[in-house]
């Protein structure tokens, strides 16, 4: 496993997610993006189109989703995303198709990292979700 793979590995372990409103944790659900997929920086153009695709196939499925935003720590790194209410497999499938790293799951309130296309790593329980959660009055605009 190369430096670089083991760095973002770490800095996944360290999320900020950015709601509107607070989430449920009575029920299972999934954190998936497909921006800059493979750890590929895209343009805010590629991403977003990327978005709608993923939010496309989310529509698809019919399980509720609401839009979030997924961010390091001091915010210099932020990618949309999505809370989707679907089972482990089904979000994996969509991590795997958006050529992501790894996604985050959502079970009984605690959040773990789930590595999709990553070999080498495992899942790791990262604690409870709302520890992770900054609640703002509007989602970051990522076009810039």
């Amino acid at each position: 496993m190369d430096n670089m793979t083991q760095d973002l590995w770490q800095h996944y372990q360290s999320p900020l997610f950015l709601l509107t409103q607070a989430l449920s944790c009575d029920f299972s659900f999934a954190v998936i993006t497909a921006h800059n997929p493979a750890s590929t920086l895209l343009s805010p153009s590629q991403n977003r189109l990327l978005d709608r695709q993923l939010l496309r196939d989310i529509e698809l499925i019919g399980s509720p989703y609401r839009a979030m935003v997924g961010a390091s720590p001091d915010l210099s790194h932020m990618e949309k995303s999505w809370a989707v209410f679907v089972d482990r497999n089904m979000a994996l499938q969509l991590g795997k198709k958006f050529n992501q790293y790894a996604i985050y799951m959502v079970e009984k309130g605690e959040v773990s990292l789930v590595p999709c296309t990553l070999t080498g790593h495992t899942e790791v329980c990262l604690g409870r979700f709302n520890d992770y959660v900054r609640l703002v009055y509007e989602l970051p605009d990522l076009t810039t």
